[in-house]
């Protein structure tokens, strides 16, 4: 989302819950079953970052207005503006997912149809899948109007995922 509408925003995706030693806003959320992420500064500077106002050894601690980046932070309220329209804009999950691959060189997905909110049939569905120690998709490939698809030469010992269109 970033990339594509905010312009001289890098991300990245930090693959673990959050820092070592400290909670995230988005903890609580996950401990509780639902998926949360969050957007952090990952240059944080110490002195000013989540401190009580205070001077020792001649260092100002503080976390005051004056330390904000307003043009920063209005890139992150964009990126969640964008990031939170984004998934509701988008069709529900699957459901009913199942996967077949009795010993064997291919993998069979099925999953239940879904419909749009006019009770019409969606376009189709795209299957993406990755390898077990990837973090990101892959391949991908639209297979249609169908509620069943074999993929021919990759076991269950790979990760899928299926999309809608």
């Amino acid at each position: 989302m970033a990339d594509r509408y905010i312009p001289n925003l890098d991300t990245m995706v930090v693959y673990r819950l959050d820092r070592f030693g400290r909670g995230g806003h988005h903890r609580p959320f996950n401990d509780l079953g639902y998926p949360s992420v969050r957007i952090l500064e990952t240059n944080e500077h110490y002195d000013r970052q989540h401190q009580d106002l205070r001077v020792e050894n001649g260092i100002r601690y503080d976390d005051t207005i004056d330390g904000v980046n307003f043009a920063y932070a209005a890139k992150l309220t964009a990126l969640n503006a964008v990031s939170l329209a984004s998934m509701a804009w988008a069709p529900p999950p699957p459901a009913e997912v199942g996967i077949k691959d009795a010993v064997q060189a291919s993998t069979t997905l099925s999953w239940a149809a879904l419909y749009n909110k006019k009770n019409e049939k969606l376009a189709g569905y795209n299957v993406y899948w990755r390898y077990t120690d990837a973090p990101q998709w892959q391949h991908s490939q639209f297979v249609g109007n169908v509620t069943q698809y074999t993929l021919e030469m990759w076991s269950s010992t790979t990760t899928f995922l299926v999309f809608l269109v």
